[in-house]
């Protein structure tokens, strides 16, 4: 695994800016990955042993990602939103698991460990990256209970809304009456109201010019102006 230095310069850039989120998520993914065995997490032969599972969609939450190369897309990534600062690494080859938990201690403590910044923001910074794992973390070792539609690869189970008649992966249907339903259609979800709606240029297609470019029947580009009703 690259330094830590280098792995924060990396991990805020790519998230947008340095902040202390930024630091303890690199913090805790490179204790995590020590822990479970995993030196070089990036890596073909060890991403496909690493599930991590975060418990905030805060900034800690992009830096464990950037730094364990996880992802939502391979099913890597799991977010599970439990509005804590935390993150779960699980070797699905050794079925080792760790839960590591940043401190609410260590903000109070930044004074400590970096008292000679008086500005608060430069002092948690400097502070985060000096203190040891054992004031910044808890660690917690942990028994995952991982369910075979939960794995990376193929999907494994589908079934069709008996409602709406969409298709519904990996068990994330209800059982309404015996008949499978899903999220959206048993209310179980996080918007309501839905309707089907039109939209500017639906047709378009990557392989045409942007919209912005075609020119309309009056030879005007792009100066149509549409409302979704």
């Amino acid at each position: 695994m690259q330094p830590f230095e280098i792995l924060l310069e990396s991990s805020a850039k790519a998230h947008g800016h340095l902040c202390p989120g930024q630091i303890v998520g690199v913090r805790m993914a490179m204790l995590g990955c020590r822990l479970i065995g995993l030196s070089e997490p990036t890596r073909r032969d060890q991403i496909k042993k690493l599930i991590v599972y975060v418990e905030m969609d805060r900034c800690t939450a992009d830096a464990v990602a950037h730094v364990t190369g996880v992802k939502l897309g391979r099913r890597s990534l799991k977010f599970v939103d439990y509005g804590i600062m935390a993150a779960t690494f699980f070797n699905l080859e050794t079925g080792k698991a760790f839960r590591i938990i940043s401190t609410e201690e260590a903000r109070d403590l930044a004074a400590v460990y970096a008292p000679e910044i008086a500005e608060k923001g430069s002092r948690q910074l400097a502070a985060y990256k000096r203190m040891p794992d054992s004031v910044l973390f808890r660690v917690q070792k942990v028994h995952v209970n991982i369910d075979e539609c939960d794995l990376p690869g193929p999907t494994r189970r589908k079934i069709v809304c008996s409602v709406c008649g969409q298709m519904i992966r990996d068990k994330r249907e209800s059982m309404i009456d015996d008949r499978p339903v899903c999220r959206p259609c048993s209310g179980a979800c996080y918007f309501t109201h839905a309707r089907e709606v039109s939209w500017p240029d639906m047709n378009w297609s990557p392989g045409e010019q942007t919209p912005a470019n075609r020119t309309n029947r009056d030879g005007d580009a792009g100066n149509r102006r549409f409302a979704i009703q």
